[in-house]
């Protein structure tokens, strides 16, 4: 396996070439770094007027390593190829390198790059990315990953300190300014080029070496090209402490990786950074399963419409008054403080009274409370907050509160919760719990994740009064009264909920599926081998627009669009009769007996839609009649080396059948005058994929699409 490092963008608040007087300092050798042992020129070169330097070096490097594992390889040090080209025209510095030693059994490559920034020319950024293949070692291929790994990260921001110790170390010596490259007189680059000519012939162009031409080495090299100049949507160091908190270097890595991904795949339409990086923590920053796990949370959030409920959710006047949790300050660690008392909770009333959707949205509308609330606590106390604290009182938990339909309820909505909200549970204390809770806390615990069950402070009778309670959490002045503190809380006290309130339908209860969102604009299909899922839209009057947006959840579809003058009959048909079973939702339209170009017409060109993907287009219609939308499955053809690289990233560890794919689709129709207005247009600005990202443009997926519809 591939090991991968990209590193934000670290920022010296120094001018490129003083910041370059710094990093020479390291040569020949750097007492600082005490692995790098020394290094040796092997070539030398200049442009003819000066404004670009190569140098390529052997560095010769030790490895911390067992003895044992030295004794097997034979050898004490490793070396490298170290290749830097400066360009002082550009003000850019790229180095490369790759190892020299064991380069038939293991490929290290690794390119840097520092720039002026973006936004300040009197500024310098750098950056850094890195790839290991470990082929073969003498069956010695995991440790070695590991030795290298763990060496290579300790090293990284140790590179950024001594290029500071050096800058500290030239200003100490009065050197805080160093000139600009300016061209040299005519004259002189003439007289330079005949001196060129006459004693080094083989020095190279200007035009070459601002390229960055390198000689290829085995294995590929590391693409320079996106480093070259940074941008404005790159995260910095600065930014990640600020608002992301401390993070190792190989955290940071996982987190820009698969902010890559998701901008790549979703074209700019990404969550916001510390959502992100929620869904790394709860996967141990294994990039592939919090990939995954993001993916479907961002597929349930946009179906159903979860990003607006705190603009449409109203409680309604009986949960507000019977439900029993509420914001209440924050704790000592500046994490927003929600209070629930459970104990005081007529859980059962409230699922007869409401049903589980009722208090599922409720639930969820508090977690996108706690987000917001995390937010506003970031900029007010000037540190990274990505978590609540919730205080859980237990007091007048009973027998009553074990209800089986509740409990369902409560273990349907962890689920949720866990799976769309991981690591937004900063502490959980537990105060006054009763002894029927380790009856109820064996029903809940294993449904749990084990991260967030660490997080849970359990205290039984008087126990959280005094050193070691809640005074170790929250301030005094924060604790509410109910728990002996001064503080007035809102909280409200709950009660029995009257039975004259409960619904006289048994469905809240006996459901064994919350359906949420029943009203989703959403639609769900199957797309069946042989059997592609058809929905029509009658156009009444020319110059109507027909707007679609889809997400592709399993498997490669083809999109294509029709017309018709004839209305076509609506049959449901069986692919094999394998399939039959699962054909429920695939509606086919166009008849066999129909023929293209005759009975109907093709308007749109074929779409390949890619398992992940999000498609939003548009058709401005031309004739009144029936229009087809048709969504077929994709035959692959044998794919390129970059195709399946592509898809074993993004879906390795799904199970995708080859004999059916599935989408989740929208559709409506506008007025063409109405067309740039509604807020589910293409062009509108407004995807709908989710409000969890900054404020974003369309696509360019979408942009694309619409230029094609049209």
């Amino acid at each position: 396996m591939v090991q991968k490092y990209q590193s934000p963008v670290r920022v010296y608040k120094y001018p490129f070439e003083l910041v370059m007087a710094a990093y020479e300092k390291r040569f020949p050798t750097c007492p600082e770094i005490p692995v790098f042992l020394g290094s040796e020129i092997l070539q030398e070169s200049k442009s003819e007027d000066g404004a670009v330097h190569i140098v390529e070096r052997s560095c010769k490097l030790n490895v911390d390593a067992p003895r044992l594992l030295k004794k097997i390889a034979g050898v004490e040090y490793v070396f490298f190829i170290q290749k830097n080209t400066v360009n002082w025209k550009e003000r850019t510095l790229l180095i490369e390198a790759h190892n020299e030693t064991f380069a038939n059994r293991v490929v290290v490559l690794e390119t840097c790059s520092y720039s002026v920034h973006p936004e300040n020319e009197e500024w310098t950024c750098f950056e850094q990315s890195a790839s290991l293949d470990i082929k073969s070692f003498f069956g010695f291929e995991n440790t070695v990953e590991k030795i290298a790994m763990k060496q290579y990260t300790a090293n990284i921001k140790r590179g950024k300190e001594v290029i500071e110790h050096y800058l500290k170390e030239l200003i100490s010596q009065g050197i805080t300014f160093i000139p600009r490259w300016t061209p040299p007189p005519v004259s002189r680059q003439k007289e330079k080029r005949a001196l060129a000519v006459g004693h080094n012939p083989g020095i190279v162009p200007a035009e070459s070496c601002m390229h960055g031409t390198t000689k290829e080495q085995p294995g590929g090299s590391c693409p320079a090209a996106e480093m070259a100049s940074p941008d404005a949507d790159k995260l910095d160091t600065e930014y990640i402490e600020r608002y992301l908190g401390q993070l190792t270097p190989m955290q940071e890595s996982c987190l820009i990786r698969l902010r890559q991904w998701l901008q790549e795949m979703h074209k700019g339409k990404i969550p916001k950074d510390e959502h992100i990086l929620r869904f790394l923590r709860a996967r141990d920053f294994n990039i592939d399963k919090a990939r995954e796990m993001l993916c479907q949370s961002l597929t349930w959030r946009k179906q159903y419409q979860v990003d607006y409920i705190l603009q449409t959710w109203r409680p309604p006047s009986l949960l507000e008054e019977y439900y029993t949790g509420g914001w209440h300050y924050q704790d000592k660690d500046g994490r927003p403080l929600y209070i629930l008392r459970l104990g005081q909770m007529d859980t059962k009333g409230l699922v007869k009274a409401l049903g589980e959707e009722s208090l599922l949205r409720h639930v969820l509308s508090i977690n996108e409370q706690g987000q917001k609330r995390c937010e506003e606590n970031t900029n007010l106390f000037g540190r990274p907050i990505t978590s609540w604290t919730c205080l859980v009182d237990l007091e007048g938990l009973n027998m009553r509160h074990l209800w089986r339909p509740g409990v369902k309820a409560l273990l349907r909505i962890i689920e949720v919760v866990e799976d769309n909200y991981p690591e937004t549970l900063g502490r959980l204390l537990i105060v006054r719990a009763p002894r029927v809770f380790p009856v109820l806390w064996t029903l809940v615990s294993p449904f749990i994740n084990e991260n967030t069950r660490q997080k849970f402070l359990i205290y039984s009778g008087n126990n959280y009064q005094g050193p070691g309670g809640l005074v170790d959490y929250l301030d005094k002045d924060v604790i509410p009264d109910f728990l002996g503190g001064d503080c007035m809380c809102n909280v409200p006290e709950g009660g029995l909920v009257p039975k004259s309130l409960y619904q006289t339908d048994e469905e809240p209860e006996n459901s064994d599926h919350i359906r949420l969102w029943t009203e989703t604009i959403y639609h769900s299909a199957n797309v069946l081998k042989g059997a592609p899922h058809e929905i029509v839209v009658e156009i009444l009057e020319g110059e109507s627009v027909i707007t679609w947006d889809f997400d592709i959840l399993k498997g490669d579809v083809v999109f294509c669009l029709f017309h018709s003058k004839r209305a076509p009959e609506t049959s449901r048909k069986e692919a094999t009769s394998s399939s039959a079973s699962t054909a429920g939702d695939n509606v086919q339209l166009i008849d066999k007996s129909w023929v293209l170009g005759v009975d109907y017409s093709r308007m749109e060109s074929p779409l390949v839609c890619r398992e992940g993907e999000s498609i939003q287009g548009s058709h401005v219609t031309r004739w009144p009649g029936f229009y087809v939308l048709q969504w077929k499955m994709h035959s692959s053809l044998p794919c390129s080396g970059t195709s399946l690289h592509r898809v074993d990233d993004v879906l390795a560890s799904l199970q995708v059948s080859s004999h059916k794919c599935k989408l989740m689709y929208y559709f409506e129709v506008l007025a063409s005058k109405d067309f740039r207005g509604s807020m589910s247009s293409l062009e509108s600005c407004n995807s709908g994929f989710s409000q969890l990202s900054a404020a974003t443009t369309s696509s360019n997926q979408s942009q694309s699409s619409s230029l094609i519809s049209r």
